[in-house]
Order: C-alpha cells, then structure tokens, then sequence
C-alpha cells in the first residue's frame, strides 16, 4: 500500500515516529519555495518535530518552481513522506525513522500561481523558506505580475505585495523570510533585489515602508547531508519493515544545524519551531558557525583528502574505520585546527563540541562519500578553507604545524599529472589513474615538469597566482619538502 493519510492511524508507532490525527488539521504558517531534498531534510524536519511536540502548530504549503515534473507525486501521499535518520551520534549508531506530515500541498507555480498568491492572503502566514540553488537569489528582467513571475526573487515580490494589499500594510502581518540558498548574506541579497523589483515596477512607498518594517530578511546557515533517495535495496528494506509504499523516502544524516540571524523578537515568535531543536539557532550573529564549519569541516577535509587517497582510501567512512587515520584527522583538529580559530567569538569548548560532531558524521557508516570528490577544486578549497588557519597557526606558534604540514605535501603530490590528449591533467596513486578536477591544473603540472624537492615546493607555496600572496613561513617549505620527500 502507497503512503498516504488513511494509512497513517494502522502505522506501527514503535517503528517510526508518526504524526497524530490533529496535525492534520493544524493551519498553513510556512510558504516554502522549492521542494529539495535539503529542505525536506532540515526547515521541515525542524517543523515536523515542533508540531508533534505542539509547538509551532503550522504546516507548510510548498511551491514547486520548476518547469518539470509536477506536484503530483505529493498529491498521491497527501504530502507525507519518510525521512531515514541515519549516522552516528556520540559514538553512538542511530538509525530511526520519521514520518514528516509538515508540507499541507504542493502547487505548482506554473499553473497553480493564483492558489499562491490567496496563500499570500492567509491571516495565519508566518514564514517563507526558498532553496531555489545559488543562483536563485539573482536580479533578472522580470514581471512581478506576471502568472507567474520568471525568478524567484521576482515571484517572492509578488506574493508580498499581494500580501501588503490584503491587509493594507498592518505592520503585524509582515513574515520572517529565511532563504537556506548556500550563498554568503543570502537573507540580505534576496532583501536586496526584491527591493529592486520592487522600485523597477514602481510600486508604491508605503510598500517599500511595509517591506522594511514589517518584515525581515534573514541570513542564514545550513548544515546537514541529505544525500536523498535509497537505494533500491535500501528502499525495499525499509517499506517491508515500514509496511507501507513510499517513493518520496529520503535519508539524512543525524547532525543538523540551521542557524538563523535575527535579534528581533517579533521573528523569534514567527520562528517558535527552534524551541524544539537545539539545531535550529536564532541568534544576532551567525558568524561564528560559518567559521566553524569552514575550518573545521571543509578544512580538516580539504587537509586530509590528498593524505587519505595517497594511503589508498576511497571513501571517508573506510579511512576512518581505521585507527590511524582517525588519530590522524583527530589531531589536525584539536591539535591544530582549533588553536589557530580560537577568538572571543569561539571559545576552546565550542570548538571542541563542533570536532566531535564532525567526526562523528565522517565515520557515518551509512554513507558512501568519496575522497576523489571532495578533491574537485582542491587549489581554491585549500586557499579558501585552509589558508587562513596556517596564518594563524603561525601567528600564534611560531612553528610549522606537523598535519596541516602534511595536507599540503599531500596536496602538492596529488596534483603531480601528466597531460592527456583531450587536454585534461590525469594523476596515478597507487597504481590508479583519476582525473584532476582543478583549473590549476595546468600551473601545477608544469611545476612538477620544470622543478623537483625544495625548489618544488617553493614554486607552490610562493605562488600568488595560487594563494594571492606567496606563503612564506621560516621553516615550512622545508617541512612540507620532508613530508613530499616521505609520500
């Protein structure tokens, strides 16, 4: 039997965490622009958990944007879908089940767009969430009254103008707009080009007045792995032991975090769904989280990814079922890593806290992440997420520090290449070809074709095409040099 509303009161409790026969009355709160696995996974999971526990109380009506496909699958399942819960927490192996009732419907905006623009006129309307991609929040030629508008910005224009209509301006019905797109400022550069749209069809002050009082455009940060749909196996084991048919079935880790930055208290009441998760954090300042997943995150994986496919790893939870390379990556954090972010802003605990949590979703056993991936624009990811902590590390040590000093004798070794006749860059590690996915490709290939040792590794680090600025250190060319010499 297919998921769907009459199924749920037969559904075994004990085997997934399903909602009560009120929820589904509960009124539409959530405007939700985009119908991702991301979303799914995070905003409405955060929701879902808040309704069980009689909290927020709203559900979500979701837009589907996209010229494909339609909404019809969510129609079939009344909205419901199963979000597997799996990976490590603590140590700790967690593998649950939940069945998510958040979303009410799915319109579509290409043919449903006047059933969206009466949402905008909902009394009860508190939130808007998009992930609409990073290139969703962009100013294009637009029609804001068209049926319906071409981008997103441009459709969120609309419904809050037909909203500003409908209740003439009331400051108490402005709404809390939290975009999740993965882009620095994203609540402040979707404020800003509605606000064009807006002056571009000259509408009228009091609009722009409304806009910016009664509403507020949050930036945002979001951190959870939703790799999406099961595999056929995955999926069949888990409806025989379910006992129902799903096709909306996705799975995500267990970490999540969803930090918001407001400071005022209208929002917090909008966003009452944080009361109940410590992973959604409203707070002033969300700075402090996007350092911490930066550097300790996407750093430690950027340090390790060349080390962990020079020592023949293919994927993250194999290199860390292994003793050594946990003591490894454990130690470029807390020994390395967390000494050099450390500041008034994160404390030696809060870091420590974020480490644990990051080794815990790298020995995930329920996901297949390959190093080969994480090693796509390695050059940028190493002077991005990684530069930075040597600087400090330095500033603070005085010394060359022995794991990230080993990150970049692996990085310089992985992007040893010879030049292939379609003009790609192909390197071999153990005894394995693969393809070197870097627009630096080239340089670096030429680097190792005109110098070896020291003089090698010189030409690297002193390379402001690469970093901006040469980086030179007492003592860590040679290091590095020892470590290449050793790989």
């Amino acid at each position: 039997m297919s998921l769907n509303k009459s199924l749920v009161a037969g559904i075994d409790g004990n085997i997934v965490n399903k909602p009560s026969e009120a929820y589904f009355n509960l009124p539409e709160k959530v405007l939700q622009f985009g119908t991702g696995v991301l979303l799914r996974g995070l905003p409405d999971y955060f929701i879902d958990k808040a309704n069980k526990k009689g909290i927020f109380n709203g559900r979500v009506v979701v837009v589907k944007s996209t010229a494909t496909g339609g909404a019809d699958e969510f129609a079939t399942q009344d909205g419901l879908y199963t979000l597997a819960v799996r990976g490590l927490e603590n140590g700790n192996t967690v593998n649950e089940y939940v069945l998510n009732a958040a979303i009410s419907r799915v319109v579509a905006a290409s043919s449903q767009w006047a059933e969206i623009l009466e949402v905008a006129k909902n009394p009860e309307l508190q939130v808007v969430i998009s992930n609409t991609t990073e290139v969703g929040i962009v100013l294009v030629d637009d029609d804001i009254f068209a049926a319906p508008p071409k981008s997103f910005p441009g459709k969120l224009t609309a419904v809050l103008y037909e909203r500003y209509k409908a209740f003439n301006g009331a400051a108490d019905k402005g709404l809390a707009i939290v975009p999740t797109e993965m882009i620095t400022d994203n609540g402040k550069s979707l404020k800003a080009v509605v606000f064009e749209q807006a002056k571009r069809h000259n509408l009228e002050q009091g609009f722009i007045d409304w806009l910016e009082n009664a509403n507020e455009f949050c930036n945002t940060l979001v951190d959870r792995i939703v790799p999406g749909k099961l595999t056929a196996a995955d999926k069949a084991e888990a409806e025989t032991k379910l006992g129902y048919k799903d096709d909306l079935i996705i799975m995500s880790e267990v970490y999540r975090l969803w930090a918001i930055e407001t400071e005022k208290q209208s929002t917090k009441d909008k966003l009452s769904f944080s009361q109940a998760d410590s992973g959604v954090v409203l707070t002033g300042d969300i700075s402090k989280f996007k350092e911490l997943k930066l550097r300790l995150l996407n750093g430690s994986h950027t340090f390790t990814c060349g080390w962990a496919l020079i020592n023949g790893f293919s994927t993250v939870k194999e290199a860390m079922a292994n003793p050594a390379f946990f003591a490894h990556i454990k130690a470029l954090m807390n020994e390395e890593i967390i000494p050099a972010i450390t500041s008034e802003q994160i404390s030696e605990a809060d870091a420590q806290t974020f480490a644990a949590s990051v080794l815990d979703r790298y020995a995930n056993p329920f996901l297949e992440h390959l190093w080969i991936n994480i090693t796509a624009q390695y050059s940028l990811k190493m002077k991005g997420r990684c530069l930075d902590i040597l600087n400090n590390y330095y500033e603070r040590k005085q010394t060359a520090p022995d794991y990230i000093t080993k990150g970049f004798a692996a990085y310089i070794r992985f992007m040893k290449s010879d030049k292939k006749e379609d003009g790609s860059f192909a390197g071999t590690l153990n005894g394995k070809a693969y393809t070197i996915t870097d627009q630096y490709a080239e340089l670096l290939h030429s680097k190792w074709n005109a110098n070896t040792g020291l003089p090698l590794v010189k030409s690297v680090l002193e390379d402001v095409t690469l970093w901006d600025k040469a980086i030179v250190f007492e003592g860590f060319a040679e290091a590095v040099n020892a470590e290449l010499e050793k790989l």
